[in-house]
């Protein structure tokens, strides 16, 4: 039996985007090892004949010391594991599980499901970045980007210019994520759901919700997210007890509360893949309000499905707010089945599923 790794950041997501992967290498008779830091959805994973591997890491930290602890760690888990490919996913896992990869002559295909902050604008950070994606690539088998300009990024550095295949991000789960029916009109619902961050757009969300709940008192805007930025905790709170928005924490399963939306605003100007966010609120025939932002508004068709505005400009983000609000009910309604329809036809995650299977099967064979 052929042996498949999957190297990934955090339990959460991954079992919510990779399940169907997961799935589909399941049923093709491969025996599939999960490497990263245990969370609940773990036992899930155990559950269904996976082997946990518990390797922690720190997402955010830019410590080259404990970096390089990562990177030992993975040559280490190789060693023992002896895996035929390796699947990575995420910043740290790409550039540390690939260059651990490549080091003990791995096969490999690396996900980019975004490049984060430090290649955002030209500076020392970005030149290393650079740098370490040279040295994790040098034998990839395959690089999956999520968006144009990801790939275009890659182009652009000489990081493996023979290597890159756009994928329709993570894709999203039909079956999951089914289509939802409308709610009444009683209420204009709108949701966020992102980590609470300044760069998925949290202060415009914020401060359309203060405009829009004096004008339209029978609006209401939730939020769903952990605090990536505790400084947000006490401002929310205080918009709360003004009853301006309603705070829900971090959900397992986001779609209950998408269920009682209207909308799903996702204001967000972080370097993205391909938003989960918005794929699984238009599968849910939910209409969205974003950005043009690269990840984001891939997803939408403007007008027809729902809004794109600029990036940072909260007055067009009130403004397609408020545009949505006077909509009719039926354009509402009909808004989210054309959002539908649009991602069952570009977005379905066994695409991505099928991806994997075929370039693995061309790596053993």
């Amino acid at each position: 039996m052929k042996t498949v790794m999957l190297m990934a950041n955090e339990s959460s997501s991954f079992y919510s985007f990779r399940l169907e992967l997961i799935d589909g290498l399941l049923a093709a008779g491969y025996h599939v090892q999960i490497s990263l830091p245990y969370g609940k959805e773990v036992d899930l994973l155990v559950e269904k004949g996976c082997e946990f591997i518990d390797t922690p890491l720190e997402r955010k930290t830019k410590n080259p010391f404990k970096d390089l602890a990562l990177l030992c760690r993975y040559l280490k888990i190789l060693r023992k594991h002896k895996p035929d490919v390796v699947l990575t996913f995420t910043i740290k896992p790409n550039i540390y599980g690939s260059m651990a990869c490549a080091l003990r002559n791995i096969p490999y295909i690396t996900n980019i499901t975004g490049l984060g902050t430090a290649t955002g604008n030209k500076s020392v950070i970005q030149n290393i970045t650079v740098m370490l994606y040279k040295f994790a690539m040098c034998k990839v088998a395959e690089i999956f980007f999520q968006n144009k300009n990801n790939m275009e990024f890659f182009l652009s550095k000489n990081i493996r210019r023979d290597k890159g295949t756009l994928i329709p991000g993570s894709g999203v789960s039909l079956g999951r994520f089914s289509p939802q029916e409308y709610p009444s009109d009683d209420t204009t619902e709108f949701i966020f759901m992102a980590r609470i961050m300044k760069e998925k757009g949290i202060d415009q969300y914020l401060e359309t919700a203060k405009q829009m709940r004096g004008k339209y008192p029978k609006t209401r805007f939730h939020i769903l997210g952990s605090y990536e930025d505790l400084s947000y905790q006490p401002i929310i709170e205080e918009l709360m007890e003004q009853g301006i928005v309603e705070y829900h924490g971090k959900q397992f399963d986001t779609r209950p509360f998408v269920a009682k939306s209207h909308c799903t605003i996702h204001p967000s100007f972080y370097p993205e893949g391909i938003s989960n966010v918005l794929l699984e609120s238009e599968a849910s025939c939910r209409p969205v309000i974003t950005t043009d932002n690269h990840g984001c508004q891939e997803t939408v068709d403007d007008g027809m499905t729902g809004f794109i505005v600029p990036m940072c400009d909260t007055e067009a983000l009130i403004n397609a707010v408020e545009k949505f609000i006077n909509l009719p009910y039926g354009q509402k309604k009909q808004m989210g089945l054309n959002a539908r329809a649009k991602v069952a036809k570009e977005f379905d995650r066994q695409t991505v599923v099928n991806k994997y299977l075929e370039q693995i099967g061309i790596i053993l064979k």
